[in-house]
């Protein structure tokens, strides 16, 4: 009769995964506790420095490059949109309607700081 099944490899003696082996026990050592969230708060807040925006640009020029980066993004997933079918064509006008209301939100704001006269 043919045995479907091969027979399990031989245990080297040595295997560093034996139940007395201290590597083992350095597998299985519990790792450490997430941080509270009163750790994370009492932690001070350090900026990165590899992307900053000017502390000095006022709210209406940096309302400005919102705008526009809305736009842009909007954009290039329309010109994605028609490349694809289905549930990502669906997902990505999803995102498109999301940048379009966060750009008619920034376009508000800046209505606000300049009012047409």
């Amino acid at each position: 009769m043919f045995k479907v099944t091969p027979n399990p490899p031989d245990t080297d003696p040595a295997s560093p995964l034996e139940p007395d082996s201290k590597q083992l026990d350095e597998a299985i050592e519990p790792t450490p506790a997430f941080p509270s969230i009163a750790d994370i708060k009492a932690t001070p807040r350090t900026p990165g420095s590899l992307f900053t925006v000017d502390p000095k640009v006022d709210t209406e020029t940096l309302m400005v490059y919102l705008v526009e980066t809305l736009a842009s993004v909007d954009v290039m997933v329309h010109q994605l949109v028609d490349h694809l079918d289905g549930g990502s064509r669906n997902a990505l006008l999803g995102i498109s309607n999301s940048v379009m209301l966060a750009e008619i939100t920034a376009n508000r704001v800046l209505d606000q700081i300049d009012p047409c006269e």
